[in-house]
């Protein structure tokens, strides 16, 4: 319903667009973040690779399924990060 709809929105509002990551955005943020983490670069299959995946190109009814409880976890992890 609303989640499954509403998470690909919440998704390009965070800055993980079709036409790559937002600059300033929470995204970028978590892109610096990640990269930093892995020696200047994003590790494939990250969270951060991943989303930015789904903001390029939608995502099946499956995967919103499942990263509808999944990003509620992951959206608190990053949040605690960026605060």
């Amino acid at each position: 319903g609303v989640a499954v709809v509403g998470v690909p929105a919440a998704i390009g509002a965070l800055g993980f667009t079709a036409t790559g990551i937002a600059a300033g955005s929470v995204a970028a943020k978590m892109m610096s973040a990640a990269a930093i983490a892995n020696g200047g670069g994003v590790a494939a299959g990250s969270a951060v690779a991943v989303l930015q995946s789904i903001g390029a190109a939608g995502f099946s009814l499956a995967a919103k399924l499942g990263l509808t409880s999944a990003l509620g976890t992951v959206g608190a992890a990053v949040g605690a990060t960026l605060s």
